[in-house]
Protein backbone atom coordinates (compact mmCIF):
# COMPACT_ATOMS: atom_id res chain seq x y z
CA UNK A 1 0.00 0.00 0.00
CA UNK A 2 1.50 3.38 -0.58
CA UNK A 3 0.39 5.84 2.18
CA UNK A 4 0.91 9.71 2.36
CA UNK A 5 1.51 10.91 6.12
CA UNK A 6 0.67 14.13 6.11
CA UNK A 7 2.74 16.04 8.62
CA UNK A 8 2.75 19.63 10.24
CA UNK A 9 5.05 19.21 13.22
CA UNK A 10 2.32 19.92 15.64
CA UNK A 11 1.12 17.50 18.94
CA UNK A 12 -1.21 15.66 16.31
CA UNK A 13 1.31 14.50 13.98
CA UNK A 14 3.09 12.98 16.94
CA UNK A 15 -0.11 11.20 18.11
CA UNK A 16 -0.96 10.05 14.37
CA UNK A 17 2.95 8.30 14.75
CA UNK A 18 1.93 6.95 17.59
CA UNK A 19 -1.33 5.64 16.70
CA UNK A 20 0.86 4.11 13.44
CA UNK A 21 3.16 2.32 15.88
CA UNK A 22 0.26 0.39 17.78
CA UNK A 23 -1.45 -0.84 14.29
CA UNK A 24 0.84 -3.05 12.57
CA UNK A 25 -1.13 -3.42 9.62
CA UNK A 26 -0.49 0.11 9.07
CA UNK A 27 2.80 0.30 10.45
CA UNK A 28 5.07 -2.36 8.29
CA UNK A 29 8.04 -1.99 5.88
CA UNK A 30 5.59 -3.69 3.50
CA UNK A 31 3.86 -0.61 2.48
CA UNK A 32 5.82 2.52 0.71
CA UNK A 33 5.52 6.07 3.31
CA UNK A 34 6.03 9.43 1.95
CA UNK A 35 6.39 11.94 4.73
CA UNK A 36 4.65 15.15 2.81
CA UNK A 37 4.07 18.61 4.61
CA UNK A 38 2.52 21.85 2.50
CA UNK A 39 3.62 25.15 3.81
CA UNK A 40 1.38 28.25 2.87
CA UNK A 41 3.00 30.73 0.79
CA UNK A 42 4.51 34.00 2.76
CA UNK A 43 2.66 37.17 1.78
CA UNK A 44 4.11 38.91 -1.90
CA UNK A 45 4.35 41.96 0.14
CA UNK A 46 6.94 39.96 2.64
CA UNK A 47 8.46 37.46 -0.14
CA UNK A 48 9.14 40.67 -2.26
CA UNK A 49 10.98 42.58 1.15
CA UNK A 50 13.09 39.75 1.56
CA UNK A 51 14.07 38.52 -1.33
CA UNK A 52 13.99 35.07 -2.73
CA UNK A 53 17.08 33.87 -1.08
CA UNK A 54 15.79 34.73 2.10
CA UNK A 55 12.59 33.59 1.63
CA UNK A 56 13.37 29.98 -0.16
CA UNK A 57 15.71 29.31 2.58
CA UNK A 58 13.01 30.06 5.47
CA UNK A 59 10.99 28.01 3.57
CA UNK A 60 13.59 25.13 3.85
CA UNK A 61 14.51 25.46 6.79
CA UNK A 62 10.88 25.78 8.13
CA UNK A 63 9.72 22.16 6.36
CA UNK A 64 13.09 20.64 7.63
CA UNK A 65 11.93 21.24 10.96
CA UNK A 66 8.64 19.55 10.16
CA UNK A 67 9.57 16.70 8.24
CA UNK A 68 12.94 15.27 9.36
CA UNK A 69 12.14 14.46 13.25
CA UNK A 70 9.30 12.14 11.54
CA UNK A 71 11.62 10.45 8.58
CA UNK A 72 13.76 9.99 11.75
CA UNK A 73 10.95 8.69 13.96
CA UNK A 74 10.58 6.17 10.95
CA UNK A 75 14.28 5.20 10.71
CA UNK A 76 14.16 4.24 14.05
CA UNK A 77 11.22 2.04 13.93
CA UNK A 78 12.99 0.38 10.14
CA UNK A 79 10.52 2.09 7.75
CA UNK A 80 12.54 4.01 5.04
CA UNK A 81 10.28 6.75 4.00
CA UNK A 82 10.54 8.85 1.32
CA UNK A 83 9.71 12.84 2.10
CA UNK A 84 8.52 15.71 0.12
CA UNK A 85 6.99 19.25 0.81
CA UNK A 86 5.04 21.79 -1.53
CA UNK A 87 3.98 25.27 -1.44
CA UNK A 88 0.40 26.40 -1.24
CA UNK A 89 -3.28 26.37 0.66
CA UNK A 90 -2.62 22.62 3.09
CA UNK A 91 -5.84 21.18 2.20
CA UNK A 92 -5.74 21.65 -1.32
CA UNK A 93 -2.31 21.30 -1.35
CA UNK A 94 -2.28 17.73 0.39
CA UNK A 95 -5.07 16.76 -1.92
CA UNK A 96 -2.82 17.37 -4.86
CA UNK A 97 0.25 15.69 -4.15
CA UNK A 98 -1.90 12.53 -2.56
CA UNK A 99 -3.88 12.36 -6.49
CA UNK A 100 -1.22 13.13 -8.41
CA UNK A 101 1.33 10.24 -6.54
CA UNK A 102 -1.40 8.01 -6.67
CA UNK A 103 -1.37 7.49 -3.01
CA UNK A 104 -4.01 4.24 -1.92
CA UNK A 105 -4.65 6.34 1.88
CA UNK A 106 -3.60 9.90 3.24
CA UNK A 107 -3.14 9.89 7.04
CA UNK A 108 -2.71 12.46 9.05
CA UNK A 109 -3.51 13.92 12.58
CA UNK A 110 -7.14 15.68 13.23
CA UNK A 111 -6.44 18.81 15.62
CA UNK A 112 -10.57 18.43 16.05
CA UNK A 113 -11.83 22.26 16.30
CA UNK A 114 -15.34 22.32 16.55
CA UNK A 115 -17.59 23.81 14.17
CA UNK A 116 -17.00 27.25 15.43
CA UNK A 117 -13.22 26.98 14.82
CA UNK A 118 -13.61 25.64 11.56
CA UNK A 119 -15.96 28.52 10.66
CA UNK A 120 -13.22 30.73 11.89
CA UNK A 121 -9.90 28.99 10.80
CA UNK A 122 -10.99 27.26 8.35
CA UNK A 123 -9.45 23.50 8.58
CA UNK A 124 -6.86 21.52 6.90
CA UNK A 125 -8.36 18.39 7.43
CA UNK A 126 -11.58 19.75 6.08
CA UNK A 127 -10.16 20.89 3.08
CA UNK A 128 -8.58 17.66 2.35
CA UNK A 129 -11.59 15.41 2.84
CA UNK A 130 -13.70 18.09 0.49
CA UNK A 131 -10.90 17.94 -2.13
CA UNK A 132 -9.44 14.12 -1.74
CA UNK A 133 -11.07 11.14 -3.78
CA UNK A 134 -8.94 8.79 -1.86
CA UNK A 135 -9.54 7.34 1.56
CA UNK A 136 -8.21 9.96 4.61
CA UNK A 137 -7.66 8.16 8.14
CA UNK A 138 -7.70 11.15 10.75
CA UNK A 139 -6.21 10.48 13.98
CA UNK A 140 -7.20 12.46 16.89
Amino acid sequence: MKILLAVDGSDYTQKMLAYLVAHSELFSSAHQYTVFTAHPLLPPRVQAALGASTVNSYYAEEVEKIINPVCEFLLRNAIEAKSDWKLGPPGETISKFASDGKFDLIVMGSHGHGALGKLLMGSVTTQVLAHSSIPVLLIR
